[in-house]
């Protein structure tokens, strides 16, 4: 069976842009913006970091680099990293109560309450994301309030849309 992560190494897609005319002379992540406008330009451009742009089969690192009309742009799009740390990761969740609607969870120091750089695996998000299913649809899998890595305490966390808001 896969893993999150090697599910998400299969989610690449290649896309291949041609540079119209009216783009001749553009910097390449601004044509790029243009030509596939449902990414942010920050994201084409760490994707340019990455080495997933080619132009001419080179990779293009420079998002000021110039284009002309004809080239052939070849994107791998790729998920972010914080695209791929919203995946649920079991792990032993210190719950102090539980029902239908609200959980209460003594979250230990050193445990990351949300995945962020630097930390995007193995957080109480991502374990809240294994140990129920429903968190998935709720807004930040349920967590309504955050401590800070190396405070402990309890945390309440929303199992239901209602408990979330309230």
């Amino acid at each position: 069976m896969a893993t999150g992560a090697d599910e998400w190494a299969l989610e690449v897609e290649k896309r291949i842009c041609a540079v119209p005319v009216g783009m001749h002379g553009w910097r390449i992540d601004r044509a790029l913006a243009q030509l596939i406008p449902e990414f942010s330009r920050s994201y084409l451009q760490q994707l340019m970091a990455d080495g997933a742009v080619e132009v001419r089969g080179v990779a293009q690192s420079k998002p000021s680099a110039r284009i002309a009309a004809g080239d052939q742009l070849h994107v791998e799009l790729r998920p972010t990293q914080q695209a791929q740390a919203f995946v649920p990761e079991a792990m032993a969740l210190d719950v102090v109560f539980e029902d239908a609607d609200l959980l209460v969870i003594h979250k230990p120091a050193g445990l990351v309450v949300h995945p962020a750089a630097g930390n995007w695996t193995g957080t109480l998000l991502n374990g809240l994301l294994a140990h129920h299913a429903g968190a998935a649809s709720l807004p930040r899998a349920g967590i309504v309030h955050r401590l800070d890595k190396d405070t402990s305490g309890l945390m309440l966390v929303g199992k239901s849309r209602q408990a979330v808001e309230a």
